[in-house]
């Protein structure tokens, strides 16, 4: 096909001559593909005959010509049509072909619907999708908004899987716990999606649950909790969360022996809300030299220069840090590469990152089960980004109950070789 070529490339109905040619050549690879195809089944049924000798399967001219979106753009398409008088014996009805490359209802690749939901969990308003895409792909076939609509029916049985499935087999060491708030429709306006990501004893990092409750509520963690408890989650050996959840009355429930720490961003924020404003950046300072001490000892020094500094004017923001002290300091008798992961939660606060962009687009995604199937897909997709934990081979001597003093293994379990 000739076409009219414009000095910027473009041809006359204003699309780039490359892309012409690269659909062009898609489109014929794919017809010679389709033709190929047909070939190779009829000539593997030769042999099948009526009681006149003539062939079952034969050709039978072209279907009629539809678009197909692929990566390389949408194309036209004319598959060609088989007759095969065959009859299947169990059914008793006639044996049809069907087009590995192209099924009858094919619309688009599979490429294109992986695309698809990848683009929407990103930022990409369904409405924008006919719009944006047309631009790339010459067409807006089979990119509806109703596309997505259904996704979200998809997503919602898969965030129900997810929720069902046996914990008993994933040995967690690590798990952090946090209550997100997000622009979604919950059942109450201060509800939050409350998140539990954990370390297996590989090193990886790994959902473990998410659910709507009171990010503040006992009940809710407790109901959140007890449920990974049922599906055969062990008890992990340290939990990382704000001082402010009711998360912590939970673990205490369920996993009692499972050792606390304070999240220090959380503690940080919650105790320069003490301070008048000038006095802050000194006292962040103070609280940065806590909790990136050498050892424990050192940091145990730094809370009594802090408490001598401000004690006197900010008591409220000294009993913060004073009070909590244990469980603030309680990373430090585990592998010194591993304190980086354990002081925050900022493995689901960088997460919910990207969540936060989504559900912002959205203003809403439409019921509480779509905005909680969003949420967790956006999760799932992020998780595949997640890096392990420094010095992953140490989670497993963790979980054996090994011995670290200043970061440093003193003390192997028995067993464990060297």
């Amino acid at each position: 096909m000739l076409s009219v070529v414009n000095a910027d490339g473009t041809t006359a109905n204003g699309s780039s001559l490359i892309d012409e040619i690269v659909r062009e050549g898609a489109r014929r690879m794919l017809a010679a593909a389709l033709e190929a195809e047909v070939d190779v089944y009829i000539a593997e049924l030769a042999d099948e005959k009526d009681e006149r000798g003539r062939r079952l399967v034969v050709r039978n001219g072209h279907h009629q010509p539809r678009s197909v979106t692929t990566a390389a753009g949408t194309v036209e398409v004319r598959a060609p049509r088989v007759n095969d008088k065959r009859i299947d014996k169990a059914t008793g009805e006639r044996k049809k072909f069907s087009s590995a490359i192209l099924p009858p209802w094919a619309r688009k690749s599979p490429k294109i619907s992986e695309v698809l939901p990848l683009l929407y969990l990103h930022g990409l308003s369904s409405g924008d999708f006919v719009p944006v895409l047309e631009q790339f792909l010459g067409s807006s076939a089979g990119l509806s908004a109703a596309t997505v609509t259904r996704l979200t029916q998809q997503w919602q049985g898969d965030h129900k899987a997810f929720g069902e499935r046996d914990l008993s087999a994933t040995d967690y060491v690590y798990v952090w716990a946090d209550g997100i708030h997000l622009r979604i429709r919950l059942e109450e306006a201060k509800a939050a999606v409350l998140v539990v990501m954990g370390v297996r004893a590989d090193g990886t990092k790994e959902l473990i649950a998410m659910a709507d409750g009171y990010r503040e509520s006992s009940e809710s963690w407790a109901s959140l909790v007890r449920d990974c408890q049922r599906r055969g989650m062990r008890a992990p050996v340290l939990a990382v969360g704000d001082g402010a959840l009711g998360f912590w009355n939970a673990i205490n429930e369920v996993f009692p022996e499972t050792r606390h720490q304070r999240c220090w961003v959380h503690k940080t924020a919650n105790c320069l809300d003490s301070l008048p404003k000038s006095a802050q950046p000194a006292a962040k300072k103070a609280i940065q030299d806590i909790y990136n001490a050498e050892d424990r000892e050192h940091a145990a020094e730094e809370v009594k220069a802090f408490a001598k500094q401000y004690s006197a004017k900010f008591p409220k923001a000294v009993k913060k840090i004073v009070d909590d002290e244990d469980d603030l300091l309680a990373f430090y008798g585990f592998p010194a590469e591993h304190w980086i992961h354990l002081r925050t939660t900022n493995p689901i606060e960088s997460t919910f990152a990207t969540v936060r962009l989504r559900t912002n687009v959205t203003k809403g995604a439409g019921s509480r089960a779509a905005a909680l199937a969003m949420v967790f897909k956006l999760v799932e997709s992020a998780q595949a980004r997640w890096r392990a934990v420094n010095a992953p081979h140490l989670v497993a001597l963790v979980r054996a109950g090994a011995r670290f003093e200043r970061g440093q293994l003193v003390e192997r379990p028995e067993g464990i070789a060297a």
